[in-house]
């Protein structure tokens, strides 16, 4: 089963998605760094207005190291920007560090999915990495059976790793939420402005959504298929 030309093509499908949607991102961001701010703004003013304009003044904006490594913690109450986002005067900049600051928004105004995804984060990072490990080892314990340690622990590690499969779609509305926050305050607070900006804030924060769609896609797929050798689905399928 290690082997299992079925596996392998959930992996590559996996890989192509992750690898279309990560260089649509980079595209768009490269592109949308081309197209200055006509108001001059950086990435951290970007984000301090919109903070600002929603009465949120207890968040941190730091900058962070790495590229497109921005973030926002809720628990620290911080928003980290990329060193390209954070002192970027552009379009780019603009888009991810207000996508950023609508996950404040989002925190401050008691937004059920992203509680919901806090919630869940534990048990979706136990699902990830052991998920997969019990449902192998209780398929050459006899999960094929369907009764038994072996079917027990292998349906126990296909319900942990629907929790990280849980996790990944909670995330898709999360952040096009976020982002759709980010489009209107830019647009109402001024900050962007001109056919040029509108466009590239909205490709780069578009772009960056599809990463997250395609991480679902390929967690229901992986899913699928832990169900399916388990024997949960499509019949007995673990030997």
């Amino acid at each position: 089963m290690f082997f299992d030309p079925l596996y392998m093509l959930i992996i590559l499908v996996t890989l192509v998605l992750s690898g279309i949607s990560s260089m649509k991102v980079k595209t768009a961001f490269a592109q949308g760094s081309k197209i200055p701010l006509s108001n001059g703004m950086t990435g951290r003013d970007v984000a301090s207005a919109l903070l600002n304009s929603a009465g949120i003044n207890d968040v941190k904006i730091e900058m962070h190291g790495g590229f497109l490594s921005d973030h926002y913690n809720p628990l620290t109450k911080t928003l980290a920007l990329s060193k390209d986002v954070y002192h970027g005067r552009n379009a780019s900049a603009a888009g991810v560090a207000a996508h950023e600051a609508g996950h404040a928004i989002q925190h401050a105004q008691n937004y059920t999915p992203m509680y919901i995804r806090s919630a869940i984060v534990p048990a979706a990072q136990i699902g990830s990495s052991l998920g997969p490990y019990m449902v192998i080892f209780g398929i050459i314990l006899g999960a094929a059976e369907g009764a038994g340690m072996g079917y027990m622990l292998a349906v126990t590690g296909v319900m942990l790793f629907a929790a990280a499969t849980l996790f990944s779609i909670v995330t898709v509305p999360v952040e096009f939420d976020a982002s759709s926050r980010a489009k209107k305050q830019l647009y109402s607070l001024r900050i962007v402005t001109g056919d040029r900006e509108t466009k590239a804030v909205s490709s780069v924060l578009t772009a960056a959504g599809l990463t997250y769609v395609a991480a679902a896609v390929g967690a229901v797929l992986n899913l699928l298929y832990w169900a399916y050798r388990a024997g949960l689905i499509g019949g007995k399928r673990g030997r």
